[in-house]
């Protein structure tokens, strides 16, 4: 019998259904600084202090060695939001060989050696709106048909900035909230997979959970920001065009492996 609370997304993972209210507790941030691969260097700063990018300008965000080129929309001490457009060209990484990450069964996805590869973002553009100082990014979805699809709350490192990069990493764990109001929890096998692989300490793996309570009751039922604005009517200015990847050691190596191919 089919599990309606249950469902498989369109990347493969599995996701719950949550109902009832969220409990949450105080998270120790501090046991997923590990995490960190790029931003904890003397030279980077928190994210919500000056400088900040213009709207309009690019700033390359980046999830580990992942870079995404966006274009700002709104950059101040509250928080970023910035555009990643349709067929953007991106940074991310592969098995060996070049084999999806996802294309491996879920015993093997947290395995093996990882080299950079070039991809495009598929699909309609996304908003992305990492509030200051919280673990976790609201990206805004479209339909191609121009209808508001969802907000997917992306669990991750909160934000250190240097220039026009801004630096965190993925924490596996998702909350998927329809415009209907029904919440889903997403990736929790993928999570307990990374821990039985050693990806995670059991320890890193409850405060991801914890995280994952704390945005559910913080910004999903408490509405706060930015589910308290109305971003789901924004479109970006026709003007803007899609800016390139930096030229960083990770995409140079992408590029040659694709030369060499």
């Amino acid at each position: 019998m089919t599990d309606p609370d249950v469902q498989i997304s369109d990347s493969g993972g599995t996701m719950q259904r949550l109902t009832g209210a969220a409990v949450h507790r105080a998270v120790d941030l501090e046991v997923l600084e590990t995490e960190r691969w790029v931003g904890a260097g003397p030279d980077w700063h928190d994210a919500g202090a000056a400088p900040f990018l213009e709207p309009g300008s690019v700033v390359h965000w980046r999830y580990g060695h992942r870079i995404d080129p966006m274009r700002v929309v709104r950059d101040d001490a509250r928080g970023l939001v910035a555009w990643l457009a349709e067929e953007t060209e991106v940074l991310s990484s592969a098995r060996a060989g070049g084999v999806g990450v996802r294309d491996v069964p879920l015993e093997e996805r947290f395995t093996g050696e990882r080299v950079p590869v070039l991809g495009r973002w598929r699909g309609t553009g996304t908003l992305r709106i990492a509030p200051t100082g919280r673990p976790w990014s609201a990206w805004l979805f479209w339909d191609d048909d121009g209808g508001f699809a969802g907000h997917y709350v992306n669990l991750e490192l909160t934000h250190r900035r240097r220039g026009c990069d801004t630096a965190t990493r993925d924490l596996t764990l998702d909350l998927w909230l329809e415009p209907s109001g029904a919440l889903w929890l997403k990736d929790a096998d993928e999570l307990e997979a990374a821990t039985q692989a050693a990806r995670y300490s059991p320890a890193q793996a409850d405060e991801v959970h914890a995280i994952a309570d704390w945005a559910r009751s913080e910004l999903v039922e408490g509405r706060d920001w930015p589910l308290d604005e109305e971003w789901t009517t924004w479109r970006p200015p026709a003007s803007w065009t899609v800016p390139p990847l930096p030229d960083t050691d990770d995409v140079r190596a992408a590029r040659a492996t694709i030369l060499r191919s």
